[in-house]
């Protein structure tokens, strides 16, 4: 299929495009009924109306709470003055901003090369892909803690180094498996970026346990510990080792920690390497990857993590190898074993996200100085290619259809042949159906607690 050569038909395409992707996105994966969302919208209320406490409050007809940070309730407290829709909408557009920021920080202005076509292109592919779409559906902070993080990359890049750390500090004080990139700073010998981010971690927990006592008292020796408030170690959305493991029925956690500190000396020898070399944008990724993977669990939506991973496999040449691994991250393949993920085939195909990020982790290209610019500052430099040919280089790494191996990816993503039509009849099954009641928890089993 030849791209189309003139403004017009490119237009036409774009159309098409965005259709499909809005009938696929608003039907085949079912909408989340942005249930996270209506978690904390439901919290904040409850504290500041209602005077109920922060980790006492359940969505009706369920058994899901809060399971953050007290300091993620403070910076929620703003929902207790609009209603849901409001809150959904303001989440959506903070959603819609965090990517077009962590787009900007990952690909500099090699983007400007596309124009408005190839944008448009990459934008349908992003739609696609499942962490990202069910982080604006579940209308989860993912999003928003990658930007987070990633403005920290850049400062550290761009000689702004003065402020690097208060992303960090602030991603890791309301979710705390960022902060893994702490650890980063500190094995990058950036004492004073590590110290800020510590200060500002630190600096809002306590301002959190000022605000709420009581609720900071319960977390920090209760619910942080109690994993079962969180979810199912061995549902298959949970893509962490550990989650492998529990499918596998190892539930020991010396097997788990021994895994752990074995995938964390692959990461601290990669990333000193990464670092030594000036790409800070390759020890980021790795740390994204880590931390998906060392974290007791790691829903689907938190793959949002590995999105650097993809451009930097861009910026390495490897494209068709992008556009593949990126494919299978949009066909929802893994719900294809929610029932059991039992024998070999449940073995690799229900981890298959967590063998991928795990691959990543270890064969990621990094260690290219020129990305202290930008990951795509190298071929930034290049002559402009030809419209025809930006709109196949985008096609490749977006996973569209076209030649290569990114056509039949994207023909799964969409749910036209293979295991996507056996994942829809699967997917009215599986509690993120939109054919259950509003109710019920989207993400992970009836009894435990899950965001």
């Amino acid at each position: 299929m030849r791209a189309p050569g003139t403004d017009r038909g490119r237009l036409l395409l774009v159309l098409v495009l965005a259709a499909a992707v809005t009938v696929f996105t608003a039907t085949v994966p079912l909408l989340r009924d942005w249930f996270d969302l209506r978690v904390y919208h439901g919290t904040v209320h409850s504290w500041v109306h209602d005077g109920g406490r922060i980790y006492d409050y359940r969505v009706p007809g369920t058994t899901y709470g809060f399971t953050y940070p007290p300091f993620a309730a403070v910076v929620m407290l703003p929902m207790a003055l609009v209603g849901v829709h409001i809150a959904v909408a303001v989440a959506l557009l903070l959603n819609l901003v965090a990517t077009a920021v962590s787009l900007r920080v990952l690909t500099g202005r090699a983007w400007r090369r596309h124009g408005w076509y190839g944008c448009a292109l990459a934008a349908c592919a992003l739609a696609l892909y499942e962490p990202l779409r069910d982080t604006f559906s579940f209308g989860q902070v993912n999003l928003l803690l990658l930007a987070l993080v990633l403005v920290d990359a850049w400062l550290l890049t761009s000689g702004r180094e003065r402020w690097a750390g208060i992303g960090i500090g602030l991603a890791a004080a309301v979710k705390l498996t960022p902060a893994v990139f702490i650890a980063l700073l500190l094995l990058a010998r950036r004492g004073r970026a590590a110290a800020v981010a510590t200060a500002v971690a630190v600096g809002a927990t306590g301002l959190a346990a000022w605000v709420t006592p009581e609720a900071s008292r319960f977390y920090w020796t209760h619910a942080l510990w109690d994993t079962t408030r969180v979810g199912r170690l061995e549902y298959v959305s949970n893509q962490s080792l550990q989650g492998v493991l529990a499918r596998l029925g190892v539930e020991g956690k010396p097997v788990w920690a021994v895994v752990v500190l074995l995938v964390m000396g692959v990461w601290a020898w990669r990333a000193r390497r990464a670092v030594a070399a000036g790409d800070w944008y390759g020890a980021f990724a790795l740390t994204g990857l880590t931390s998906c993977l060392v974290s007791p669990i790691t829903w689907v939506h938190h793959l949002v993590w590995l999105l650097p991973s993809f451009v930097l496999l861009v910026r390495a040449g490897q494209q068709r190898v992008a556009a593949v691994l990126y494919a299978v991250l949009c066909t929802s393949v893994v719900w294809l074993w929610f029932d059991d993920a039992s024998g070999v085939d449940g073995f690799l195909g229900g981890n298959t996200y967590a063998w991928i990020t795990l691959g990543l982790l270890l064969w990621l290209p990094v260690g290219h100085p020129a990305a202290e610019r930008s990951p795509f500052s190298r071929s930034a430099s290049a002559t402009a290619p030809a419209p025809r040919q930006a709109a196949a280089a985008i096609a490749a790494v977006s996973g569209q259809p076209g030649r290569g191996p990114g056509a039949t990816g994207s023909a799964a993503a969409s749910g036209t042949s293979g295991p996507g039509r056996a994942l829809l009849r699967r997917a009215s099954s599986e509690p993120t159906g939109s054919t259950r009641p509003a109710a019920a928890k989207p993400q992970s089993s009836s009894d435990r607690a899950s965001s």
